[in-house]
């Protein structure tokens, strides 16, 4: 199975990274990265200064080179073995951008923590988005997985995304272009997005922040967030709640190496010591067996998983479920 060595990589790509004004990074640790803070190498990693710097990256790598992007790390499990070919990491400096965009309007960088767009909607009476406050993300993230909370989601406030694709060219994607259903989007998976422009309605500021800090007491009493986590681990299959149905396998509190199913929240899963990806991993599909052993319902993740197994510590899928 093939290791990571990102100088090489480096190499391949030629002198046009001379023109380049964001940072790489061979060989980046995404444990650093990630919130679980666990996990193998990128073999490059590469933070664009801005999107037309992006763009000029795109057009230098190679079709046949895996690109993946990440945003702040919340909601990924990277495994031991790294991640093959390119890691896209936004910084805040050129994504990050947060502005007004007319009446109950507001344009979000990619890179933009969720719950600024709540503050800021707070601050300027714009009601529809105190359920950001509770996700621990970003807006990039948010967008591809129609990231939601206390029944509302992300589908609701989109007007319009701004994207570039795998050959560096732009596009401006529509709410319907999008294909949002349940923690999903149908946009084309090569499509990295810059930013977007959401819309609210007028609302009470003091109700708005009413709402958010019941979303923050409830964060704060039944979640684990001072711990190392990804968040939910799992989705909502339809009717069901994914920590009733752990809770009732037997899995509140379960441990595999340093990984474990919070107590707090067992659909929460957490770094309680040096964890690795493998412990995370295993863990978790220990979990859907269990879980499929007793209701017969396939949990499916919500946590996205990146990267390969180191040789030998392949996690294989279990009875009636799949590591996929």
């Amino acid at each position: 199975m093939k290791q990571v060595n990102g100088e090489k990589l480096l190499e391949s790509l030629g002198s046009g990274v001379s023109a380049l004004r964001g940072r790489l990074t061979p060989d980046a640790p995404m444990e650093r990265v990630t919130w679980f803070q666990a996990g193998g190498l990128a073999e490059l990693m590469f933070q664009p200064h801005d999107v037309d710097d992006l763009v000029t990256f795109l057009q230098l790598v190679p079709d046949d080179v895996p690109l993946t992007v990440v945003g702040v790390g919340s909601n990924l499990l990277v495994r031991d073995g790294g991640i093959p070919g390119v890691v896209i990491r936004l910084s805040a400096k050129g994504f990050g951008q947060l502005e007004l965009a007319g009446d109950n309007r507001i344009t979000a960088g990619a890179i933009c923590p969720d719950k600024y767009i709540a503050a800021m909607a707070m601050d300027n009476g714009i009601g529809g988005f105190a359920f950001y406050y509770g996700i621990p993300g970003s807006i990039g993230g948010a967008l591809r997985m129609n990231a939601g909370a206390n029944g509302s989601e992300t589908a609701a406030r989109v007007v319009e995304v701004h994207a570039v694709d795998r050959k560096g060219e732009k596009h401006v994607l529509t709410n319907a272009d999008m294909g949002y259903t349940y923690r999903h989007s149908t946009a084309a998976a090569d499509l990295i997005f810059t930013h977007a422009v959401f819309e609210g309605y007028p609302d009470d500021r003091a109700k708005i922040r009413a709402e958010m800090d019941a979303v923050r007491q409830h964060r704060e009493t039944v979640q684990p967030v001072k711990e190392k986590t990804g968040g939910s681990t799992f989705k909502n299959p339809p009717g069901h709640s994914a920590w009733e149905l752990i809770d009732d396998a037997g899995c509140r509190g379960l441990m595999n190496g340093g990984a474990q199913m919070s107590s707090l929240h067992c659909n929460f899963m957490i770094n309680i010591g040096h964890a690795t990806g493998y412990d995370l991993e295993y863990l978790g599909e220990t979990v859907r067996q269990r879980v499929f052993e007793t209701s017969g319902i396939k949990l499916e993740w919500e946590i996205k998983r990146l990267g390969i197994f180191m040789p030998g510590r392949e996690i294989r899928p279990f009875q009636g479920v799949t590591t996929e």
